[in-house]
């Protein structure tokens, strides 16, 4: 079964980290996985992150927590269990085609890397997934295509040296 997508509050929590990673255009946050009893510490009961309790919007029931800041308790199941969050702006990435084309190849790009990053041992179990945000936009005069092979090879280089700085960090 695929993770649950990442919600605003996890955009938030990843995004005010430091980076763990960065090139010229791209920017690797961690999201730091939350535990049931860290959840505790903080004053949430426990089952109350478990979140199938009855809808909020059932007549006379208070929602207990607000369904973004609801921690799922998720398996360590390692990199397949890493979730991917993608922050492309229209002011770096005007045409859609260019962003689709970056979505495509950070996702390709973390199933290349995922077993590396594991195994070099730094980001392993405390890590929830990761968000990767374009900083600077790709020149429009190196690149007048929105989705050359010029373009993608560009981007794919840039993504692999972004993960195996991380790789190479954690070793």
């Amino acid at each position: 079964m695929r993770p649950p997508s990442l919600k605003a509050a996890d955009f938030q929590r990843a995004l005010g980290s430091r980076p763990v990673s960065r090139t010229t255009h791209f920017v690797l946050h961690a999201l730091p996985l939350v535990r049931a009893a860290d959840a505790a510490s903080a004053g949430s009961e426990p089952d109350a992150l478990a979140c199938p309790a009855p809808l909020s919007t059932d007549e006379g029931l208070q929602a207990p927590l607000c369904v973004d800041e609801c921690a799922l308790t998720l398996p360590s199941s390692g990199p397949a269990g890493w979730r991917l969050g993608l922050v492309l702006p229209k002011k770096q990435a005007r045409r859609s085609v260019t962003r689709s084309l970056i979505r495509h190849q950070v996702r390709e790009a973390l199933r290349r890397h995922a077993p590396d990053i594991w195994a070099a041992g730094r980001h392993g179990d405390e890590v929830d997934g990761w968000v990767v945000r374009l900083k600077a936009p790709f020149d429009r005069q190196l690149f007048p295509s929105a989705a050359s092979p010029a373009l993608n090879v560009a981007v794919r280089d840039e993504l692999d040296e972004l993960w195996s700085r991380l790789a190479r960090s954690t070793a």
